[in-house]
């Protein structure tokens, strides 16, 4: 395998789906028909729409955090183990996919399933739920990343999608999940979509709904093809008749969708940009269907055949809305390195070094390596400082991203950055509630490696920044007027803000009357070091169905004078800080109000595994290890009472958890098999009603 190239296909696959999705989502149904798609917009050739940030979409969510079973679990996978994974990254109820009602919506009613412990493959299962709601659109469009991590053993891929997808799925839902899913694993090394459907077809039944309508279409499109550039209407107009939604019960069946991906893939003969474009004017489930084929022809195609007018919109970023607010800026280069890092240990191949760095980590860290990738590195100024086209396949194997530096004047200033930190005013929609965790604290180092090439002009000066969110206020670090062509290398230690850091780059100012007329290449991005932050209840407002930097799932909560008010009937969890973190020092102050379960949270995977301390119990308190059940691992006495304050802290180093009430060390527990690391948080495992005042958090 050349590995370069493997992973320069997971990101043409990744970024494929992503323009996919973005593009069908403004004229989903029900709204939208095809009728009124076509009378709106005609011939679709690029967004319909302008987004300042495209908020979270279920069709990315899926496979990007289902596919993390492979991480989270000792193999053998198995679907109940894809199962506990639906648990562990989705807040009940809030984001992710679509909470549509039980028995109406196939991922909800799967979910309720799985809480009431009706386990995977029986949570999706046409015994449990009936035919209609096993067979909705779900079973293929969570399931991208299946084929991205087996490529050319499209085999394989299919025999895990069909794992994954009976979490919520069955019969044809589950054919669908084979079919695509082997789709993108043959893409790695074919082009020839007929030749490629037609092997997919043999891994389901020949009898099957799924096949006749694949079938059909390929059979219209052989006789009715190549009579003009729109041959393709004829096509929508047969399954409208054969195979429209009026044929299929439920909300959104996959067997039209799954009309509309073949129609989509034999028609747009191989072009990236005509397949989407034709999955979308196709009208139904438009961003499922277009994500699907943006996808297998995203990985064909490569980063270079993936059109600036679908990527550059993008600019490698897009948002998720799981549980975990720091895994939910998805870079997608560096999620193209996570996946392929999985593909190979499928493979037991070695995985490259420079792989390793920042996937799977609180650190930031791009290279540029991919061909035409920008890291989601951003310019305030398309004016004076535009992102340059075609301007990262880098010099002698070293990638880099470069800017243009386009007649920079005295006084003149623009700025280069990273957003590492979004809030609800980023945004122009509420797509499936992401929630957000700051990726970069007071006390990390920035390092940017680069170059300025200086074409006409004198002098420019450059100075590492970072903003504040809340304030908009921007703190800088030392000016430099760099020597033109000469890499300079830029350390810097992030000065406290008083919220979070929303960009940290470069500052670009004009010092010069003559026009500075140049480029500014960035070979070396990351931000590393000791996170740490204190959050005070009462700074943070309600963002995305959570708070501004914290993500909230289960009971009801709300800001009252200054505290986080919860009451809960059955569990609730806050959840905040980096991921990855292992050894640290975690502090609340709370207030007990009613009941007896008052915890804070430390090395939580998710809503489903991590660890609780705390008030539990009259006159008691414990170290409980939550692994989709509650165990006791520690407890001792400790007299308590309703209404009073406590500070509660946790120091996590290793194994050993040493944990303290108003500074008196109560149980200090060694776990021989630890959660290596997770989030920080605070928690509720039985009913009552609790008043947080703050969290603080320090890396040891």
């Amino acid at each position: 395998m050349n590995k370069q190239k493997y992973l320069e296909q997971v990101y043409s696959g990744l970024l494929g789906m992503c323009a996919g999705v973005r593009l069908g989502a403004p004229v989903e149904p029900t709204i939208w028909t095809y009728e009124r798609i076509k009378a709106t917009y005609g011939d679709i050739r690029g967004y319909v729409k302008n987004y300042s940030n495209f908020a979270a979409d279920d069709d990315v969510n899926g496979p990007v955090f289902f596919i993390r079973s492979l991480l989270d679990f000792k193999p053998p996978l198995t679907a109940e183990k894809v199962g506990k994974t639906w648990l562990n990254y989705t807040r009940e109820g809030i984001g992710f996919y679509w909470w549509g009602g039980y028995g109406r919506s196939t991922e909800h009613t799967a979910y309720i399933n799985l809480k009431n412990g009706i386990p995977a493959p029986d949570s999706g299962s046409i015994k449990v739920n009936g035919k209609a709601i096993a067979e909705q659109i779900g079973g293929q469009i969570f399931i991208d990343s299946w084929g991205l991590v087996f490529p050319d053993n499209y085999k394989k891929a299919a025999e895990y999608a069909k794992m994954a997808a009976s979490v919520g799925h069955d019969g044809n839902g589950i054919y669908g999940a084979v079919f695509v899913a082997a789709l993108i694993s043959l893409a790695f090394t074919s082009s020839d979509l007929p030749l490629m459907i037609d092997r997919a077809l043999e891994l389901i039944p020949s009898d099957s709904e799924y096949t006749r309508v694949v079938k059909s279409v390929r059979d219209f499109y052989l006789s009715n093809s190549n009579t003009g550039p729109d041959d393709w209407r004829a096509c929508r107009d047969f399954l409208t008749s054969d195979f429209g939604y009026d044929k299929y019960p439920g909300v959104c069946h996959i067997i039209p969708n799954s009309g509309v991906i073949a129609l989509a893939l034999y028609y747009g003969r191989g072009d990236f940009a005509r397949t989407i474009e034709i999955a979308t004017m196709s009208g139904w489930d438009t961003d499922c269907n277009a994500g699907n084929v943006g996808t297998i022809l995203g990985v064909m195609a490569g980063p270079e055949g993936i059109p600036e007018r679908y990527s550059r919109p993008i600019n490698d970023f897009h948002a998720a809305s799981s549980i975990s607010g720091a895994l939910n800026i998805l870079d997608l280069p560096t999620v193209s390195k996570e996946l392929a890092v999985l593909g190979l240990k499928q493979l037991e191949d070695d995985i490259p070094d420079e792989w390793e760095k920042g996937t799977f980590s609180d650190d930031i860290y791009f290279d540029f390596t991919i061909p035409e990738t920008t890291h989601g590195l951003r310019t305030s100024s398309e004016y004076l400082t535009p992102l340059k086209e075609g301007a990262c396949p880098g010099d002698g194997g070293r990638g880099k991203v470069t800017f243009i530096l386009d007649r920079i004047k005295e006084k003149d200033e623009s700025k280069i950055f990273y957003k590492p930190y979004y809030k609800r005013e980023d945004f122009d929609d509420e797509r499936y509630s992401p929630t957000f965790t700051p990726l970069v604290y007071p006390g990390q180092i920035m390092h940017i490696e680069a170059m300025v090439e200086r074409f006409s002009g004198r002098d420019i000066c450059i100075a590492p920044y970072v903003r504040d969110s809340s304030t908009k206020k921007i703190l800088l670090g030392k000016e430099f007027s760099p020597e033109s062509g000469k890499e300079v290398i830029v350390d810097w230690i992030i000065p406290d803000v008083p919220f979070a850091v929303d960009e940290a780059g470069l500052l670009i100012r004009g010092i010069d009357s003559e026009k500075f007329l140049g480029e500014l290449c960035i070979y070396n991005y990351s931000i590393s070091g000791k996170k740490k932050f204190h959050i005070d209840f009462a700074d943070e407002v309600k963002e995305f169905g959570g708070l501004s930097r914290c993500s909230l799932t289960g009971g009801s909560w709300s800001i009252e004078e200054g505290q986080l008010n919860v009451i809960t009937n059955e569990t609730f969890g806050l959840y905040t800080g980096p991921y990855y973190c292992s050894d640290y020092t975690v502090e609340t102050v709370l207030t007990p109000e009613y009941g007896t379960s008052h915890l804070v949270i430390f090395r939580s995977i998710g809503a489903e595994r991590g660890y609780y301390f705390g008030l539990n119990g009259n006159n008691k308190v414990a170290l409980i290890k939550r692994d989709h059940e509650n165990i006791v691992v520690a407890e001792t006495d400790f007299p308590w009472s309703i209404g009073k304050d406590y500070t509660l802290k946790v120091e996590a180093a290793g194994r050993i958890f040493r944990c303290f009430i108003d500074g008196k060390e109560l149980i200090n527990f060694e776990d021989k098999n630890p959660f290596p690391a997770g989030m920080a948080g605070l928690g509720k495992l039985e009913p009552g009603r609790t008043l947080y005042s703050s969290i603080t958090f320090s890396e040891n």
